[in-house]
């Protein structure tokens, strides 16, 4: 299985797979980094460390100001893995990068791709999605 690198990194954490639409403004409280939307599964919990995985993003053009948030207080999530890839919350990681403050890895991939990682600690790695300590590899490439 292949993605797409959006913004190339290295990441380790747990995988947090959210399925329903998340929208970051409103959705995600910026100072703790836990989810707030009650419509969400994973309503309470934090996204900070994990690599969280999105089926798709409920859009507001201000995600890229919570993510930047996120980013900035140490509450954002070690990675992000989309289905569909949201260029304005990504925004938020590149201006970042240009701000000099830590940024993330963001891939492209299929929701089903990472089903095998659910609940597992995985490192990202240039693009290589793998179970932590286990060897178990999906492959990637930029894009």
């Amino acid at each position: 299985m292949t993605a797409r690198v959006i913004v190339p990194g290295t990441a380790t954490g747990p995988l947090l797979r959210v399925a329903e639409p998340l929208s970051f403004w409103g959705g995600i409280d910026p100072q703790t980094g836990r989810i707030t939307d009650p419509r969400c599964a994973a309503h309470g919990r934090p996204v900070a460390g994990t690599v969280l995985a999105l089926r798709r993003t409920r859009g507001s053009s201000s995600s890229s100001s919570v993510m930047l948030e996120l980013l900035h207080r140490g509450v954002a999530p070690a990675a992000l893995l989309m289905q569909e890839v949201d260029a304005i919350l990504v925004l938020g990681v590149l201006v970042a990068a240009e701000m000099g403050w830590p940024t993330i890895p963001v891939l492209a991939l299929p929701w089903d791709a990472h089903a095998a990682f659910d609940g597992r600690d995985v490192v990202v790695r240039e693009g290589w999605i793998e179970a932590a300590g286990r060897g178990e590899c999906l492959g990637a490439h930029r894009g």
